[in-house]
């Protein structure tokens, strides 16, 4: 498998995997910010697309095979400091991953990784999060940083297995078609 950037051209792909990895929550998100005649994948389509923000392409690195892109990893440098101005501005779902996120300023942040089904349990997950390590050292980061829920054991097993270890957790806020419940993990891996 080679490990490149993503590309514009692979946005469509990039929106059905940050769903994934984000257990539902994007696509419920993008619902609400549907335009005449989308749907809410497309909305993620759009916003993979676009040249800045957290969920662009630009922070986004894939794993693909033969031309068939298999999995993809978003990461990229927290700010230090993290400001979370007022979390009642934000969506309850979401409150609480802020403020772990803010508990790790200036790491570098695995915001998501996914593969699609039919290419999971082959090592994937494991090389882009390898991809990523490299790419904070590079970056001058000393530690990295990810949050999980607690009831992904899988993914949680994963990331035990690597090195990180749990900081801090705070309750899920109940979300329509969100796949876990439980808490939202913070972890972390120091270098």
């Amino acid at each position: 498998m080679e490990i490149r950037n993503a590309v514009k051209e692979n946005a469509r792909d990039l929106a059905c995997l940050i769903n994934l990895a984000g257990e539902g929550i994007p696509k419920y998100l993008w619902e609400e910010m549907t335009e005449a005649g989308e749907s809410p994948l497309d909305v993620g389509e759009r916003r993979a697309a676009r040249e800045e923000g957290s969920f662009s392409y630009n922070n986004i690195r894939v794993g693909v095979k033969n031309n068939v892109l298999m999995g993809m990893i978003l990461s990229y440098r927290q700010d230090d400091p993290y400001v979370t101005d007022d979390l009642s501005e934000y969506p309850d779902l979401i409150r609480p991953l802020i403020a772990l996120e803010a508990k790790a300023a200036g790491s570098w942040y695995v915001n998501a990784v996914a593969t699609y089904e039919e290419y999971r349990g082959k090592g994937i997950a494991r090389q882009l999060m390898a991809d990523a390590e490299v790419r904070a050292r590079l970056a001058g980061c000393d530690f990295m940083s990810l949050i999980v829920a607690s009831e992904n054991t899988r993914a949680k097993g994963l990331y035990e297995h690597i090195g990180f270890t749990t900081v801090d957790s705070l309750a899920v806020a109940p979300c329509p078609g969100c796949l876990h419940g439980g808490c939202w993990i913070l972890m972390t891996k120091y270098f």
